[in-house]
């Protein structure tokens, strides 16, 4: 058994050989600690290892799992946070939404911050990390709460990231405000169930898919009673499924936030909106 041989393994069953390159590495780094330096210095492996490696791209080969679930970790912005099927696996396009309110949390001097749908913390986590703000993580789902808890332990966020079962603002406590209000929202229609990737039906059906059409519905549970409990002067952020971001701007400008901004992903892709509350 070889490394290119694991490789096949992954690329037969028809993920994409860019894809499987990456995945047999994070494979090779988190059951047989092999990275790019053991390949360079000409470290060979051991069998037993190999072995070990083998089996897991097997299971990922036939179940189509994500490989994070099978690792138990995933990457997100040069850290490492705990996945599960209790949380959206963290991707690189929200990436874009969290750096963005990092720079407008730093740049305005805010220091609290609400994540409503928190999953695993990723976003509360490296706001906490790269800001001042102390940040509450909001979800309904216990299961992704004390995830998100074992995140911000890992990340020794005690105090900075706090996190809090609530369905949007249900459970926000009397006389509570803050300046930023960030949220990755469900924002896939239930048509599209069906054509979804194969990998993604590993995550949980309730952070992804809306009960509307058009796949907005908690962009307007959202937007509808942020007035209530954000700071006049503060910022109303999402990420953007595609498609959407017209219909967001026009329901943010509905309910009073102005200077309204879009911003795109690598692909050209509306990824982030942002909205002022005057």
């Amino acid at each position: 058994m070889s490394i290119q041989e694991i490789l096949k393994i992954l690329t037969d069953s028809g993920i994409e050989p860019n894809e499987a390159n990456v995945e047999v590495k994070m494979l090779l780094e988190h059951f047989a600690d092999y990275g790019v330096k053991d390949i360079i210095a000409g470290n060979k492996l051991t069998a037993e290892k190999l072995e070990l490696v083998k089996e897991k791209a097997e299971l990922r080969a036939k179940t189509r799992q994500p490989v994070q679930h099978i690792i138990g970790f995933a990457d997100f912005m040069g850290e490492k946070f705990i996945v599960n099927p209790s949380v959206l696996i963290p991707r690189d396009e929200t990436e874009i939404l969290v750096r963005k309110a990092i720079e407008t949390i730093n740049k305005n001097n805010f220091k609290t911050a609400l994540d409503v749908g928190t999953g695993s913390g990723c976003i509360a986590c490296m706001i906490a990390k790269h800001t001042e703000c102390q940040i509450i993580g909001l979800d309904i789902s216990t299961d992704a709460l004390n995830t998100a808890l074992d995140n911000a332990s890992r990340l020794n966020l005690f105090n900075k990231a706090i996190f809090r079962k609530s369905d949007v603002f249900s459970n926000v406590k009397p006389g509570e405000s803050f300046d930023i209000i960030i949220s990755n929202p469900p924002y896939i229609p239930p048509f599209e169930k069906e054509n979804i990737q194969i990998e993604v039906k590993f995550d949980p059906e309730q952070a992804l898919f809306t009960k509307d059409e058009k796949g907005l519905e908690f962009y307007e549970k959202i937007t509808v009673d942020a007035h209530k409990v954000l700071n006049k002067g503060g910022y109303l952020m999402f990420e953007l499924g595609i498609g959407q971001s017209q219909d967001v701007k026009s329901i943010m400008q509905q309910n009073g936030f102005k200077e309204i901004e879009i911003i795109k992903d690598l692909a050209g892709i509306d990824r982030v909106i942002t909205g002022k509350n005057i």
